[in-house]
């Protein structure tokens, strides 16, 4: 039975959301690993990034590692910024110079808003170096050209989900982790190693009552 994950980022962000979906694993990330080297991200697909780091963190350490490459996908920009989604103004990890950009790029286009866009999260299982299987989960809705909310991180503050009229930003962080595309991903990990025998407790909804879980589909 696979108790612990080694999560394959040094992103705080996601290393507390997958942590708050599954309570009952032990999840460790590269900050515990911090003579491990920067794996480059140098894919064209969010698939291919997320296994690029998978397999070389996994050559490197012993246990399961669990890679993930997310990122916004717009459709009126031809599904940009995609993978350049976190260096998307040039500085990697800048939220505000990429919402600032991508805000700019659209204000210019010969459409009219609603701006469809979706949330896409690409994970890949691997160990000693070899992938074991790949998964994606996505999050569709609209860009908003007002920011709002304090809360998430990212493009959050300008994503309003299908089915909200809120922004991502302005949800509580159980609410936004119980829908996004990341807890979809992560339903398809788990349910990989349970069909695989390496049987890991599933995802807990986060709005759910202490000791409940509830199973989302994808």
């Amino acid at each position: 039975m696979i108790s612990e994950l080694i999560i394959a980022t040094r992103n705080t962000h996601k290393a507390q959301e997958i942590t708050a979906m599954l309570p009952a694993c032990r999840v460790r990330t590269l900050a515990d690993f911090p003579d491990l080297p920067e794996v480059e991200e140098n894919g064209h697909s969010f698939a291919e990034n997320a296994a690029l780091k998978a397999q070389q963190i996994s050559a490197r350490v012993d246990g399961t590692v669990l890679a993930d490459d997310s990122g916004l996908c717009v459709e009126a920009l031809s599904g940009m910024p995609g993978v350049l989604s976190a260096r998307y103004a040039g500085e990697h990890g800048n939220d505000d110079a990429n919402n600032r950009k991508l805000l700019a790029e659209l204000a210019v286009l010969p459409v009219l808003a609603p701006f469809r866009a979706k949330f896409v999260c690409a994970m890949c299982l691997a160990r000693s170096g070899q992938v074991l299987a790949n998964f994606t989960g996505c999050l569709s809705g609209r860009i908003t050209l007002s920011p709002r909310g304090a809360n998430g991180f990212g493009y959050d503050p300008l994503f309003v989900p299908d089915g909200f009229s809120c922004t991502l930003a302005e949800l509580p962080a159980e609410q936004k982790n119980a829908i996004s595309h990341r807890f979809k991903a992560l339903n398809q990990v788990v349910d990989y190693l349970d069909a695989a025998g390496g049987i890991l407790p599933a995802p807990q909804d986060p709005r759910a009552t202490a000791g409940a879980s509830q199973r989302r589909q994808s």
